[in-house]
C-alpha cells in the first residue's frame, strides 16, 4: 500500500508541477501561451477552447470569468475530480486503479456532453458558450 500511495504522489506531483508551472508561465505573459491548434486550422471553437483561459480564472478565484472560458468543462470539473479521486484511493487501497462500472457510463456521458457542446458552440444563436478572449 505504501509503495502505491508513493508512485501515485510522484505520478500526480510531475503532472500537477508541469501544469502550476505552465498556469506561471501563462500567468506571467497574461494570457495562454500554447493555441488551439483545431481552432487555428478551422476557425471552429473545440469542445477543450478556453481551458487553460478557464484555469488562469480558476487561479485567480475568479469563478464569473472561469464558467465563460469554457462553461462544460467547469460544470463538469466536480463529477471528473471525483472519479479522479474515489478511483486514486481505490488504487492505493487495493491496487484496483480500474474504473468501476457507474464511472465508465458517468464518463461516457461527460464526453457526450463535451462533444455537444464542442457542436452548439459554433452555432448560431450560441455564440455564448464561445471562449471569452
Amino acid at each position: 500500500m505504501r509503495n502505491r500511495f508513493k508512485k501515485l504522489c510522484i505520478r500526480t506531483g510531475w503532472l500537477a508541477g508541469a501544469g502550476l508551472f505552465y498556469l506561471l508561465i501563462c500567468n506571467l505573459a497574461g494570457r495562454p501561451l500554447i493555441p488551439c491548434m483545431f481552432h487555428q486550422i478551422t476557425g471552429l471553437y473545440c469542445p477543450g477552447c478556453g481551458v487553460s483561459r478557464m484555469c488562469l480564472a480558476l487561479f485567480r478565484l475568479d469563478f464569473v470569468s472561469a464558467f465563460r472560458a469554457n462553461a462544460a468543462i467547469f460544470l463538469l470539473l466536480p463529477a471528473g475530480l471525483a472519479i479522479a479521486i474515489q478511483t486514486a484511493v481505490r488504487y492505493v487501497k487495493t491496487g484496483n486503479g480500474r474504473l468501476t462500472r457507474f464511472q465508465t457510463w458517468l464518463l461516457a456521458g461527460m464526453t457526450v456532453i463535451l462533444l455537444l457542446f464542442g457542436i452548439l458552440r459554433n452555432l448560431p444563436g450560441f455564440t455564448w458558450m464561445q471562449p471569452m478572449p
